[in-house]
């Protein structure tokens, strides 16, 4: 069931939408599966034939949701966590940095660290496991996605579209515009938590040398 709040960018209502997965994650409900927070709604993930369900499943998930917002959700920022992402912004690793310069008018050599400067948030994981979408862009990055989406984007690339940031989780298609790469494993299925970034999450990027790449990606 999805339940949806908003069907734009609003960053209170994204907000509202990740305090209420924790909320409804704290009640451990059998019948839960899994519990998805959207940049506007709420996916809920449940076993239909639950014997706890009593054959209405959707019911009781509308119920669950409701009862969760009466009770009152987590506080803005408990439980917040800040990863630093290393990136390295040099023209090795960001295929399109002359394409974005062209179009905002910013200095090749200053993209990275404007892109750096932002303050972001996980607004959701979506599209594919562990791929995060981040708001917090500064305006003046503000490009649209590219015309022609690429068939493969190397992993750890850092892209941007609109006023958000990605960084891919591993090599998929993309059509956003990559200006540098992280040598950090975004996602990994043997990991206990197989995803680096979650929603709400706020993440800080740092500029990194293409030797220090190297080291780290080692």
């Amino acid at each position: 069931m999805y339940v949806e709040f908003s069907r734009t960018l609003d960053l209170d209502v994204n907000s509202t939408v990740q305090r209420l997965a924790k909320a409804v994650h704290g009640r451990a409900l059998p019948w839960i599966r899994d519990v998805v927070p959207a940049i506007g709604g709420l996916a809920l993930h449940f076993d239909p034939d639950h014997e706890a369900l009593g054959g209405k499943p959707l019911e009781a998930a509308a119920q669950l949701v409701e009862d969760c917002l009466k009770a009152g959700l987590p506080k803005e920022g408990e439980l917040v966590r800040t990863i630093e992402v290393p990136v390295c912004y040099e023209p090795q690793y960001g295929p399109d940095l002359a394409e974005v310069a062209k179009a905002t008018r910013i200095p090749l050599a200053d993209i990275g660290a404007l892109h750096a400067e932002g303050e972001y948030r996980v607004l959701m994981i979506g599209f594919a496991p562990g791929h995060a979408y981040m708001s917090g862009l500064d305006p003046k990055l503000s490009v649209p996605r590219r015309s022609t989406p690429r068939a493969v984007v190397p992993a750890g690339s850092v892209a941007i579209a609109n006023d958000q940031t990605v960084v891919y989780p591993y090599a998929i298609s993309g059509g956003w515009s990559i200006i540098g790469c992280t040598p950090l494993k975004v996602f990994d299925a043997e990991r206990q938590e197989p995803s680096l970034f979650a929603a709400g999450d706020r993440v800080k990027f740092r500029a990194i040398t293409r030797a220090e790449f190297e080291r780290l990606a080692k």
